[in-house]
């Protein structure tokens, strides 16, 4: 897999989790090798120890979390903004920022590599210990029902690009996705959540499902057609695919924000 720099949603977590489980699920665990410091509850003896011997099965996502369970025991990633998923079949010579290395005992190697160390891994030997490593995570954007979307979104307040991008909401929605859905939605990011109308919340719904389930299941995690707002994002000049208005922008939670000024007009005051 490549490395985009920003940091990943739930497009490249899904595109990490295939990997996994193309290059993991399966093999049981020879030997482990990790770096201290990417080791985040767990020393890396303790986390050879739990993981030696163990088959992996299939990987599980949950927003940007990956969760690998084994016969036994959980490996959790984080992959911060630099991290990535390298297998010896593709790759064969390890990288110097390599921080943890899985062997197997076919001989293969799948490895997490992450330049900056944001991000790293868990070990959880349940349920139980993933939950409170992961935390109050909202349900997973992938699998969102469009009633329970509703319900949790006429409990919030505030403005509604901030909303999308807090995990509590929908986990695995970041900015680059947060902007998209939005275009999509023909909705101001500053726009508040409660001067929604009804027919905009259910457009807000089915905008995230499309972008969700589009960008999840391309080859390319990222996908750029020429009818989505990503696909001149940040560009100079960049224009609106739909009406050709420049694009502007703004500073959302403190996140680079791109929007169409006609397609997306702020409230009524």
């Amino acid at each position: 897999m490549r490395d985009t720099g920003l940091v990943p949603e739930l497009p490249e977590v899904e595109a990490y989790r295939r990997f996994f489980r193309d290059h993991a699920a399966g093999r049981t665990v020879a030997d482990v090798e990790a770096d201290p410091t990417i080791v985040r509850n767990a020393t890396p003896a303790v986390l050879r120890r739990a993981l030696r011997a163990r088959r992996f099965g299939d990987p599980e996502r949950h927003g940007k979390w990956l969760l690998g369970w084994t016969d036994g025991p959980a490996l959790l990633l984080h992959f911060g903004m630099t991290g990535d998923l390298v297998s010896s079949t593709v790759e064969p010579e390890r990288h110097r920022h390599d921080r943890l290395t899985l062997t197997f005992t076919d001989g293969t190697e799948l490895r997490y590599r992450n330049m900056r160390k944001l991000g790293g891994v868990w070990l959880a030997h349940d349920a139980d210990q993933v939950q409170g490593i992961i935390g109050a995570l909202g349900p997973d954007a992938l699998d969102l029902p469009r009633r329970t979307f509703l319900d949790r979104l006429s409990r919030r307040r505030g403005g509604v690009k901030a909303a999308l991008m807090d995990q509590r909401l929908v986990a695995g929605v970041g900015n680059l996705l947060a902007d998209e859905i939005l275009w999509r939605a023909r909705l101001h990011p500053l726009r508040r959540i409660e001067s929604l109308s009804e027919d905009e919340r259910a457009r807000l719904f089915e905008a995230l499902r499309t972008v969700v389930r589009r960008s999840a299941r391309a080859e390319d995690p990222w996908p750029r057609p020429r009818t989505w707002l990503l696909s001149v994002r940040g560009e100079p000049g960049a224009r609106c695919p739909r009406c050709r208005t420049p694009l502007e922008r703004a500073v959302v939670g403190g996140r680079t924000t791109w929007f169409c000024p006609a397609c997306q007009p702020a409230a009524p005051a």
